[in-house]
């Protein structure tokens, strides 16, 4: 029988006034809408005064889409510029059909200018986007070092742990503190609370210092990846997280490892601390 005492934390809220750019299809409206606004733009620059390689108006829009919308987006602007060229701006007018095979050299040229720039402006958009999270993550174990070597107690340590977990992941996260093959004290964030079988397959985790995942034999039915954190005075502690399975992190052992290293160095000095106080 595990033996805990836990009361359940917050659970995780997460922001329910969605952004509408991320709604798909508002954002290849989006997308759409630039395309019609470069091309209002292009007949009435024509209209009035010739340019050459007016045809660029259309890249806009592309690398507008790629930067903020995605890739789709931005190869949806890349597609429509040329045709909305083709269509508006060569000779016959209001026609797709093509009179001057220079045109045609333009109209492929635009084509391929706006591929490329779409893949560009989306990889350099997804790097920034990759960095900021990382920095966000890095902020995050940064907090929680001070947070938990400013705590007084395990229970404190526990629960930073819990919420610093659910805060890096976005998902259900459970800290306990294991003395005796025994889950003694147990903090959690989210709105799962890991069942019996559960417990046990976290002090087997423990017990064997091997992470183990949820879904995997011979434990089919936990919904929790468990990481053992042994420490040098014997008793241990272990965290869990409980990943949607289509969304589970390629690589969430790195933060985690960085994670359960302090956490078992600062479960050392609360031991050391509480001895010498004995003493």
């Amino acid at each position: 029988m595990v033996d805990f005492d836990s009361k359940p934390q917050s659970d995780i809220h997460e922001a329910t006034d969605a952004d509408p750019m991320e709604s798909e299809w508002v954002r290849y409206l989006a997308s759409i809408v630039m395309t019609a606004v470069a091309t209002a733009v292009a007949v009435g620059v024509d209209s009035h005064v010739s340019i050459p390689n007016l045809s660029l108006v259309f890249v806009i829009p592309v690398i507008i889409a790629g930067l903020s919308l995605g890739l789709g987006p931005s190869l949806c602007s890349a597609v429509l510029g040329p045709l909305a060229y083709n269509f508006f701006l060569t000779e016959p007018r209001y026609s797709l059909a093509v009179d001057d095979p220079a045109n045609i050299w333009a109209i492929g040229l635009l084509f391929v200018v706006g591929i490329i720039t779409s893949g560009v402006a989306f990889t350099s958009a997804r790097r920034a986007s990759e960095a900021a999270l990382l920095k966000r993550q890095m902020t995050t174990l940064q907090g929680f070092c001070r947070e938990a070597m400013a705590s007084d107690n395990l229970d404190a340590i526990l629960s930073v742990t819990s919420q610093t977990l659910a805060t890096f992941f976005r998902v259900p996260a459970v800290a306990m503190f294991v003395n005796q093959d025994k889950v003694v004290s147990m903090k959690r964030v989210g709105d799962i609370e890991p069942q019996q079988s559960e417990l046990e397959t976290a002090l087997s985790s423990l017990a064997t210092d091997s992470v183990v995942r949820s879904g995997v034999y011979p434990d089919l039915t936990s919904r929790f990846d468990f990481w053992p954190v042994k420490t040098a005075e014997g008793q241990g502690a272990i965290i869990g997280l409980a990943f949607d399975p289509d969304e589970r992190p390629s690589t969430p052992d790195v933060p985690v490892k960085i994670l359960t290293s302090v956490l078992s160095l600062i479960i050392d000095r609360q031991h050391s601390k509480a001895r010498t106080a004995l003493n």
